[in-house]
């Protein structure tokens, strides 16, 4: 773990000197106890938190603007975490579509040992095979070009703060890679977070216009807030997120495959498993 916020720091020093506090080194304790490492970084006093957002959003969209993949493809030369979550970002691509389902799938696989209904595979299912192609292919479609931007990874309320020295905002705790810069906003969709309020998107639009096609902007954010709302069901004991995952996933799938849908739900309702009617979560879920 030390070693991937090591590299994702360092990634972003690069580009953004003080938008992260400069690491300096990372290694293992020498010691007869269990296996220990440390991260060795600048200090940075914390003030306000989170990050105010007329200096967290032009910021944060300035890194993505400037930041280069060293090979021009999405991915990372490491693999960083997510918490706990080991992320299948530790590949290059040329596409974003094969490496944001890699990298989802894998999260899919490791919630499913927390969320055990056939509903819930279901959707999972239907927004991978479905969802995910219909609205990442045509980033890259149609003579489009979308540039691979270094991510923070994980940018939520708590790894953003205002310096208390310099006044500037600036973020931690990365876990980064090179993907499609509306990702790091996706994680503002929660509203457990403050910076889902409207003015940290407002702005962060005004320094990085939406990717064409824009009409397609609020599911991608929809989408994008998967891995968020899933890394919070595994690494947070007693998350509330269930629901919100669930819903999210029905919701994208009635927009984008819902014949698909109401079908695996109609196999599911002849075996007892469903609850017919609207597509939203049922209350009562029966499991596996």
């Amino acid at each position: 773990m030390c070693i991937g916020e090591f590299e994702s720091l360092k990634a972003i020093y690069m580009v953004s000197p003080g938008f992260v506090p400069e690491p300096y080194a990372w290694g293992r304790f020498e010691w007869d106890g269990p296996d220990t490492y440390f991260l060795l970084t600048e200090f940075r006093g914390i003030g306000k938190q989170p990050a105010e957002s007329d200096e967290l959003a032009p910021r944060l969209a300035d890194m993505h603007v400037r930041s280069q993949s060293p090979t021009g493809k999405f991915g990372f030369h490491i693999q960083t975490y997510h918490g706990t979550i080991a992320q299948a970002v530790n590949q290059w691509n040329d596409s974003w579509c094969a490496m944001f389902s890699r990298h989802l799938g894998h999260i899919m696989e490791l919630v499913k040992h927390y969320l055990k209904w056939s509903e819930f595979e279901v959707v999972c299912e239907l927004t991978l095979r479905k969802v995910v192609p219909r609205l990442l292919l045509p980033l890259q479609a149609e003579g489009r070009v979308l540039k691979p931007s270094l991510i923070h990874g994980d940018c939520w309320d708590g790894n953003t703060a205002m310096d208390a020295k310099t006044g500037h905002a600036f973020i931690f705790d990365a876990c980064s890679f090179y993907g499609h810069n509306e990702y790091d906003v996706g994680n503002w969709r929660a509203p457990r977070h403050r910076l889902s309020k409207e003015a940290y998107i407002h702005l962060y639009k005004q320094h990085f216009p939406v990717s064409e096609p824009a009409e397609d902007w609020d599911a991608r954010n929809r989408l994008y807030s998967l891995c968020f709302n899933m890394g919070n069901i595994i690494n947070i004991h007693g998350s509330q997120q269930h629901q919100v995952v669930y819903h999210d996933m029905a919701i994208l799938c009635e927009m984008f495959c819902r014949k698909d849908l109401e079908a695996a739900m109609q196999k599911l309702s002849l075996r007892g498993y469903y609850t017919q009617g609207s597509m939203n979560p049922v209350q009562e879920h029966r499991k596996d």
